[in-house]
């Protein structure tokens, strides 16, 4: 194999010249010779060693931990860094299953939506009696509920707590009065 010049090298490996040119002034790759007109040039073993990168980077270790390993004894440094990124990979994939629990229960509340509070439907009678609203004028107030705003109504009582069938039949009779 001839050496190529960084532009090559980089195409090759899908990175842009800058990017050898970073790996290049911290040490994690250099090139196998520089001409004397400045041109680096990179060889089977920096090909080898890209190789090693791209593998190292893919399993999410930072640059740092990578020329530890290449640059080390290579077994302690490469057991240490694989284990502290598994330890954070463990801790974001936690935070992610949390992310994705919480945004499951706000898509299935209609009332986060509409920006209702979570009241339950005993706490939500309980409030109408104190404001002296009997069961006839709850009556009444479902009627007009599903008569004016159908959807909201649905909403509502979906924010209640209520399952899909008592709503249905809560709107049910809600229409039949």
């Amino acid at each position: 194999m001839t050496h190529q010049t960084v532009s090559a090298f980089a195409r090759r490996f899908g990175l842009s010249r800058s990017t050898l040119l970073y790996y290049d002034r911290i040490g994690l790759l250099k090139p196998a010779e520089q001409t004397s007109t400045g041109y680096r040039l990179y060889g089977p073993d920096e090909v080898a060693r890209m190789m090693r990168i791209e593998t190292f980077r893919q399993a999410g270790l930072s640059l740092k931990d990578i020329q530890k390993i290449l640059d080390g004894d290579g077994g302690d440094a490469l057991e240490h860094a694989l284990e502290k990124r598994l330890v954070a990979l463990n801790a974001e994939m936690a935070a992610l299953h949390a992310q994705q629990r919480l945004i499951a229960r706000l898509l299935q509340r209609d009332q986060e939506k509409a920006g209702y509070m979570s009241v339950d439907a005993n706490k939500w009678v309980a409030m109408l009696e104190e404001a002296g609203v009997d069961e006839a004028g709850r009556k009444r107030w479902h009627r007009a509920f599903e008569r004016d705003a159908p959807e909201v109504h649905h909403g509502f009582l979906a924010m209640l707590g209520f399952d899909k069938g008592k709503i249905a039949e809560i709107r049910r009779k809600s229409r039949e009065s």
